[in-house]
């Protein structure tokens, strides 16, 4: 690494943490200086992006707030103008794809690192990201997630679909970084694990938990310092059987296509990293405390993120972090809206919508026994769940697992749909782990609309 680029990551490292310390430390003065930062990034990006600059119109920076709103359809339809380095989405595919094709992720546009999301919605983003912006994206990372100094002697295994610019910045003389491509063979993992025993442990939920499969079995001698589950939710039944095969809690990063969102503090609560991006709610169930997030973030500008919807579905956690952090706490990451199921009301048509967690607590309650599960929704009426489990207690797993989604369903006034059963497989890397998932389209407003008429009482709170 270049002695400029080690100077600029431990810059934001030190910078991180002197935030948290100093800066950050009552939820009004954040406030304040998030309003600071963002009308400063407002007035760059209006000057900069001749996309944002027609889609604001005249409104002014102190009205940002109630800026249009953006998403991936509209960031990708017009990505050209859109980002600040005036370079053609047409270039930046052909790069990532190549990129793709080859596992080579090294190639740049200029100073710019090009990459693809992994297109869980089935709608593939790109992201854009320079060469300051890739090194305090480092620095930030580093001063939220090591298990000890930056100063200290680091070996970090980190497991991802494909690999970027973005993440290796954080390997210096002192930090050791490995990237594992998801796509190889469990084997080859292991065999490299066991040589690097990595003190730091980044992996996907699902890869997490076949690595605790095997270290179970005594097949996998690991004993990292910190486990930090990414990229997929982590499920409740995962995080136990993870936590009791490495004896210590599980991390997470909430960190997507649109930036690096929440991490979790010393606590192991996740939360929002609101010292480089701004979150506004959109409340699927207020009661609840469940949202859909809008970002702004106030660090990014070659890709500018302003009131930008994410598909994702976040709950408040209810209680104040032992911590004393401001940053905003979420109790989970409950999947993609677009996994919310939608079942039929009792005596009519009408779709009620019902929340993976809810699936997720009725079938974990249905059988101790159930190891790992896969609940699919095919449509209203046709609902196929897999399940791991020993053959000996399968038939009295898949009756409990009936009644228990039947007491859902009398609770929420729905109608369960039919319920098939087949065997439980999942191979990590083929695609994201989602554990609750829906495969058939709805109005992308069917969740708001059916809020507001009633009143984010639309299932249980």
């Amino acid at each position: 690494m270049k002695l400029p680029d080690t100077w600029h990551i431990v810059w934001h490292y030190m910078l991180t943490l002197y935030r948290q310390r100093w800066v950050l430390r009552d939820r009004r003065r954040l406030e304040a200086w998030q309003e600071k930062r963002i009308r400063r990034q407002v007035r760059s990006v209006r000057a900069q992006s001749a996309f944002y600059r027609a889609w604001w119109a005249e409104r002014p920076e102190d009205a940002w707030r109630s800026y249009p709103v953006i998403d991936k359809s509209v960031m990708m339809e017009h990505l050209d103008q859109l980002n600040t380095a005036r370079i053609g989405k047409q270039e930046a595919m052909e790069l990532a794809v190549e990129a793709e094709r080859t596992r080579e992720f090294t190639p740049t546009i200029g100073e710019v690192t090009v990459g693809l999301s992994s297109g869980t919605s089935g709608h593939r983003g790109l992201f854009l990201v320079s060469r300051r912006e890739r090194l305090a994206w480092a620095g930030t990372v580093l001063a939220k997630i090591l298990p000890g100094p930056l100063l200290g002697r680091h070996r970090i295994a980190f497991f991802l679909r494909a690999n970027s610019n973005l993440y290796g910045s954080v390997g210096s003389r002192r930090i050791q970084f490995q990237f594992y491509d998801l796509l190889d063979p469990i084997e080859e993992h292991v065999a490299r694990l066991c040589g690097q025993q990595p003190s730091l442990l980044v992996a996907p939920a699902s890869m997490l938990r076949l690595l605790a499969d095997m270290k179970r079995a005594g097949r996998l001698p690991l004993h990292p310092q910190k486990l930090v589950s990414v990229a997929e939710v982590l499920d409740p039944l995962d995080r136990r059987i993870i936590e009791g095969a490495f004896g210590q809690p599980v991390h997470q990063v909430y960190q997507c296509t649109e930036g690096f969102l929440a991490a979790t503090c010393a606590h192991g609560t996740l939360h929002l990293n609101e010292d480089i991006v701004y979150v506004q709610k959109e409340y699927v169930d207020r009661d609840a405390g469940r949202f859909v997030p809008i970002l702004t973030d106030f660090s990014r500008t070659t890709q500018p993120i302003v009131r930008y919807r994410l598909n994702d579905l976040l709950t408040e956690r209810r209680e104040p972090c032992p911590c004393g952090s401001p940053l905003t706490a979420i109790e989970r990451i409950e999947g993609r809206c677009d996994d919310i199921f939608a079942f039929r009301a009792a005596g009519g048509d009408r779709l009620i919508p019902i929340f993976p967690d809810f699936i997720t607590r009725a079938l974990l309650a249905a059988s101790p026994e159930i190891t790992a599960y896969h609940a699919v929704l095919h449509a209203p009426d046709r609902l196929v769940v897999a399940l791991e489990i020993d053959d000996t207690c399968r038939d009295a797993a898949q009756a409990a697992v009936v009644k228990s989604l039947q007491a859902l369903c009398e609770r929420t006034g729905t109608v369960l749909p039919a319920v098939d059963f087949e065997a439980y497989r999942h191979v990590s890397g083929e695609r994201k782990l989602r554990r609750v998932e829906r495969r058939f389209t709805l109005d992308s407003e069917w969740v708001l609309e059916c809020n507001k008429e009633r009143e984010g009482k639309c299932a249980l709170g």
